[in-house]
C-alpha cells in the first residue's frame, strides 16, 4: 500500500522508516503524551518496534492496529498520524496524534476529513469511533466539530498512568457522513 489518501496539501500513508524519528521525538513529549497509552519515555527502539509489528498487507484485518502518517504533501515532513484500530462488523476505532508545532492549526481535522470518507466509501465501514479522556477538550470539540456524536460516559472505567479516569466514546455511522460523490 503506496498511500491511503491524500488531497491537495495532506498526504495519509503507511508509516515509512525515514518517519520513525520524528514519531519517536513528539510522543516522547510529555504534552503529546498526557492523554495517550504511551508515556514521555518513548524512544526509537519503541518506534521501531511498533513499525515492525505493523504488517501493511493485513490492512482492515479485524483486531489489528495500524498507524497512518499525516505528510505535508509540498514538503513530505511527518506532521502527525492517526491510528486505526480496525473491529469485526466494518467498524473502526481511530485516534490521533500531532507533532507539537503541527497543532493548532486544524490538521487533525483536515487530515479526518480526508480519511472518513476514505474509510466508509472504499472500506465500507458501518461505524468508526474513538475514546478520549473527558480533560482532553480538543480532541472533544475536534470529534464534535466532525458531527461524532458522545454516545457514552464511562465513569473510572480506566486505570490510566496510576488513576482511574473516565472516558468518553463518540462515534459517527456511514449513513450520517455525507460522502463527496467524487469518491463513491
Amino acid at each position: 500500500m503506496d498511500m491511503l489518501c491524500a488531497d491537495d496539501t495532506l498526504l495519509l500513508r503507511p508509516f515509512e522508516e525515514s518517519d520513525l524519528k520524528a514519531f519517536a521525538r513528539y510522543r516522547a513529549n510529555p504534552e503529546v503524551a498526557r492523554f495517550q497509552s504511551w508515556d514521555e519515555n518513548y524512544t526509537l527502539k519503541d518506534a521501531t518496534a511498533l513499525f515492525q509489528a505493523m504488517d501493511y498487507s493485513r490492512f482492515t484485518e479485524p483486531g489489528l492496529w495500524f498507524q497512518v502518517a499525516i505528510v505535508r504533501r509540498a514538503s513530505g515532513k511527518l506532521l502527525g498520524d492517526l491510528a486505526l484500530h480496525f473491529l469485526p462488523q466494518q467498524q473502526v476505532e481511530i485516534g490521533f496524534t500531532l507533532a507539537p508545532e503541527s497543532q493548532h492549526q486544524g490538521l487533525a481535522r483536515h487530515a479526518l476529513r480526508i480519511l472518513l470518507p476514505h474509510l466508509f466509501s472504499k472500506y465500507d465501514i458501518h461505524r468508526v469511533s474513538a475514546l478520549t479522556d473527558p480533560r482532553n477538550i480538543p480532541a472533544q470539540k475536534l470529534l464534535e466539530a466532525l458531527h461524532f456524536r458522545r454516545e457514552a460516559h464511562y465513569v473510572k472505567s480506566l486505570y490510566f498512568k496510576g488513576s482511574w479516569v473516565d472516558e468518553y466514546r463518540y462515534a459517527l455511522l456511514r449513513e450520517e457522513f455525507l460522502i463527496p460523490e467524487s469518491i463513491q
